[in-house]
């Protein structure tokens, strides 16, 4: 002990060493990272040999003098510095300080934020399966992001993980591009899918055939589904219900009704039932035909009724539908068509009266009276020319008229003409068809708008914003009709929209009647429903006047708006019709002042306006019209040159880069990355370019 404290008062001077206290024949102890192990230990630091009082064994080690024999020569005590690399085992040090400490804190904490936005994933050794994407696509699928899903399935599921797709992968992404209008890109997923050997079903078809029907297309849309339906005819495939209708929905929206109709006599041979979603398709099919699409309608509607299925309300939204848009045809072949017995016309064969009678249907007899040929065409004209010489006194008019009285029966019978009634067996008030020229005509001979709501009252059914919309549209211009639709609004608690008063202030200002429309602006703003352009383009509709035309556009700039080029275009349109070449000049200041672009409709209205008549001779006559027609067209030439024509094609690009900057928008809020929404504009342009060339190589006819 005495050599220890000996050796701690030279600090300076002294080097590590280790000695115990052993005697020489005890075994030697553990020698654990180069230091001796036993019961007694000491650190000796030593300047010189130390030598201990002899006694018991004592074997004294210097480690720094064996390092330093291996190192070579010991260094000069003499010299300077000449002991650091004896004293000191570290070779190299690092300077710290509390900014650098919380700079590797920082660069820790963000990478930790860059783990948390990376999309989670599974521990590593599991593997995502084929469903499990299958739930991810229909996922963004369902909120509307279907780039999205077709990047998780291209990139993540097929390049990164490699793994087989199943057939629902497939289905769920040809569903979701089927329903955006993407043809090409759902036909490009099916051939993929046969390619790997996959097995496509029905879910398959109906999404492919749904693809069709959502096609902007139309021609397109139909040759895809042709080749499709040839292929499975190929196949054998038995095609389901759903698929069935699927098909029937792409016959109605690209092909015709008869393409329809030999669809439904297939589906029928192979035991499928009829619904109300069967005859939903086949009224579509009947809007088609714009001429005499509403009697087909009325056709199928009586079909419906006599297979014992009751129409529900999407039936009787595109009934509605039809009588706004299409014509009944000639009226003396829808009496005798709508307003007779089959009997009379065509002789009925038992299996007719046989499905009948079993609530069927029978599609050829409906073909039949669908399809008239030439001959049938032109003797129920004769046979209707015939009746009403003989029953001449039996015969009225759809739309009465206070010089037009019924017969006591009819009048006692109903109040109202209704050809639903008569389907039904009831009395129906019509004995025969006179012209049906507007939509209020033909919709009057379904009961009007009160019969109609009163008939979808006795199904069980109640009318939504759209019935009602529709029933504005085709409503006789007045309050008293529009006061019985806000009724019946009320009573079925329907939250009406800025588009049924648009409707109802269209149909009224249609009629002349402008002060009626502005009463509608009264009632929106009670019931504190916003006005939009679309209310000021409908109003601009009945605007014959220069004051009336020139306080709409104040009106809108009031309500902080901006007229629109359509807003224009109607105001011009009636100015035209007038031929006031003032009201016209002062129309196009405006669009001057207000930077609206004149299309190629506002064009042709004013090319319209600044010819001359045909037999025009402003030496020989004076028209009062003309007489401001030179200073116009001057002034209109003028105006051309300062503001030059928007074509089609640059309003829709407008509008296209309006649309895309609201995708950007939405892309940067959803977290997605400069470089990620770059490409994916990239891609939005390349397809667009890709439609178009597509679409003015089908439109060139061939050498």
């Amino acid at each position: 002990m005495l050599a220890v404290r000996r050796c701690l008062r030279h600090w300076s001077q002294t080097s590590v060493s280790r000695f115990s206290l052993f005697s020489p024949e005890r075994t030697p102890p553990k020698l654990i990272a180069g230091l001796r192990e036993s019961n007694v230990r000491f650190a000796v630091l030593s300047a010189a040999p130390c030598r201990l009082t002899p006694g018991p064994s004592i074997r004294f080690l210097s480690l720094s003098a064996s390092l330093r024999a291996d190192a070579g020569p010991s260094p000069d005590p003499e010299t300077f510095g000449s002991l650091s690399e004896d004293m000191s085992s570290r070779r190299s040090f690092r300077k710290s300080s509390p900014d650098l400490r919380d700079l590797r804190h920082r660069d820790d904490s963000v990478e930790e934020v860059e783990e948390l936005r990376k999309p989670p994933r599974r521990p590593a050794g599991r593997r995502n399966t084929p469903y499990w994407y299958f739930l991810q696509c229909k996922k963004l699928i369902k909120e509307n992001k279907l780039q999205e899903a077709l990047d998780v399935f291209s990139r993540n599921m097929l390049q990164e993980e490699r793994l087989q797709p199943e057939e629902f992968n497939y289905s769920v992404l040809i569903g979701g591009c089927g329903r955006a209008g993407q043809l090409k890109k759902a036909f490009k997923l099916y051939n993929d899918m046969k390619k790997r050997g996959l097995a496509a079903t029905d879910a398959t078809y109906t999404a492919l055939f749904n693809a069709c029907a959502e096609s902007p297309s139309r021609e397109a849309g139909l040759q895809h589904a042709l080749k499709l339906e040839q292929e499975l005819r190929r196949k054998n495939y038995p095609l389901s219900t759903i698929t069935y209708h699927a098909l029937l929905k792409a016959h109605a929206f690209t092909n015709h009704l008869q393409a329809c109709i030999h669809t439904l006599r297939e589906m029928l041979q192979n035991g499928h039932a009829v619904t109300q979603e069967t005859f939903h398709y086949l009224l579509m099919g009947s809007l088609k035909d714009k001429e005499t699409g509403f009697r087909l309608a009325l056709q199928v509607w009586r079909q419906m009724l006599r297979s014992g299925i009751l129409p529900d309300s999407k039936n009787y939204n595109l009934l509605l539908r039809t009588a706004r848009d299409c014509g009944i045809g000639d009226p003396a072949l829808a009496s005798s068509v709508l307003l007779q017995p089959d009997c009379r016309n065509w002789k009925e064969t038992e299996d007719a009266a046989e499905a009948r009678c079993k609530g069927g249907i029978d599609v050829d007899l409906l073909e039949r009276q669908l399809f008239l040929p030439q001959d049938v065409h032109s003797s129920s004209q004769t046979d209707g020319k015939h009746n009403e010489e003989e029953e001449s006194s039996h015969v009225v008019p759809v739309r009465r008229t206070e010089n037009i009285s019924l017969p006591s029966d009819v009048a006692a019978a109903s109040t109202a003409p209704n050809l639903l009634d008569l389907f039904e067996g009831k009395g129906g008030g019509v004995l025969a068809l006179s012209a049906v020229d507007t939509a209020s005509d033909r919709v009057a001979l379904i009961g009007g708008a009160r019969g109609f709501l009163e008939k979808m009252e006795a199904n069980g059914l109640s009318p939504d914003l759209k019935t009602l919309t529709l029933l504005a549209d085709t409503m006789e211009p007045g309050q008293q009709a529009l006061q019985a639709l806000l009724k019946a609004a009320k009573r079925h608690q329907v939250k009406l929209d800025v588009a049924f008063f648009n409707s109802a202030i269209r149909r009224t200002v249609r009629a002349g009647a402008l002060e009626d429309a502005k009463g509608v602006l009264r009632m929106m703003r009670q019931r504190n429903v916003s006005l939009n352009l679309q209310t000021y383009g409908c109003l601009a509709l009945g605007c014959d006047r220069q004051e009336e035309g020139l306080q709409l556009l104040r009106d809108i700039q009031d309500a902080g708006l901006r007229p629109n080029v359509h807003v224009f275009s109607a105001l011009i349109g009636r100015a035209a019709r007038r031929l006031d070449y003032i009201y016209l000049k002062a129309l196009l200041k405006s669009m001057r002042n207000l930077s609206v672009w004149p299309n190629e409709v506002i064009i042709r209205q004013l090319e319209f306006a600044a010819q001359y008549p045909p037999n025009y001779n402003q030496y020989k006559s004076r028209n009062n019209y003309l007489v401001q027609i030179d200073g116009f067209r001057g002034y209109y030439q003028e105006w051309l040159r300062d503001l030059p024509a928007q074509s089609a094609e640059e309003e829709q690009s407008a509008l296209q880069s309006a649309t895309d900057v609201a995708v950007q928008e939405k892309e940067a809020a959803d977290g997605l990355t400069e470089a990620q929404r770059n490409q994916r504009a990239a891609v939005r342009r390349y397809s667009r370019h890709r439609d178009k060339a597509s679409h003015i190589g089908s439109t060139q006819e061939p050498l």
